[in-house]
């Protein structure tokens, strides 16, 4: 779908520049889930090394900026391009969900006296961890280039995510790991389940790629072969 969007850009100064601030907005997300990450689990305080409050109004900021520039060549175009405006305001409300996950860890380590330790879980944990960082990184590039092969193996290759979320989340709610205290414990849910969503906003923004509007956020029926 993102091909078909660019297509537009050559032509029209709105689109080009909501796709501009999308890829902001991707990138500004990016930072943020990686500093509030730092600060939870890296450190001892809460000190943070950027200005999250400031960096999740920019985002809000953008958000409105590309429904609004989509809103206006929407109203001067004529519904033929309408899906690809719908994509694009089905981005921003997925990478401003993410920015507002970001702000939920910081407030976990703001209120969690030392770094988190997920006890038993720390090497699932740690493997979660990558997954959703590899997939951030490798959603800009997807999108940024349009590069709808990336984007289709990057959504087959991370499919055991969710379930591993689900089970570590599961196995905390029923006490699994003695070594916890309680307020890890919740810690450590809270956190997984942020990290559960800011993944599966990401597989939105990805599947956007490589499906139609109405397919955003589910498995791509087919990979289209190279020719």
């Amino acid at each position: 779908m993102i091909k078909e969007i660019l297509s537009i850009f050559k032509s029209d100064t709105l689109m080009d520049r909501a796709f501009k601030r999308s890829y902001e907005m991707l990138e500004i997300t990016y930072q943020m889930f990686k500093e509030s990450r730092r600060v939870l689990r890296d450190t001892d305080d809460s000190n943070l090394d950027i200005d999250i409050t400031n960096q999740d109004f920019i985002i809000n900021k953008f958000q409105r900026e590309v429904r609004k520039d989509v809103f206006n060549h929407l109203a001067m175009s004529g519904n033929s391009e309408l899906p690809s405006g719908m994509v694009l305001v089905s981005i921003v409300i997925d990478l401003e969900r993410i920015g507002d996950f970001a702000k939920n860890i910081v407030e976990i380590a703001q209120n969690h006296p030392q770094r988190l330790h997920a006890g038993d879980f720390e090497s699932d944990l740690f493997d979660l961890e990558k997954a959703v960082e590899d997939s951030f990184g490798r959603t800009i590039h997807c999108f940024k280039n349009s590069d709808e092969k990336a984007a289709f193996n990057l959504l087959k290759e991370y499919r055991w995510v969710s379930r591993k979320f689900d089970a570590k989340i599961e196995s905390l709610i029923r006490g699994e790991d003695a070594t916890l205290t309680s307020g890890s414990a919740v810690a450590l849910a809270i956190y997984l389940r942020a990290l559960k969503r800011i993944f599966s906003h990401l597989r939105n923004v990805t599947s956007s790629v490589v499906n139609p509007f109405h397919r955003i956020g589910f498995k791509p029926k087919k990979h289209k072969k190279e020719t």
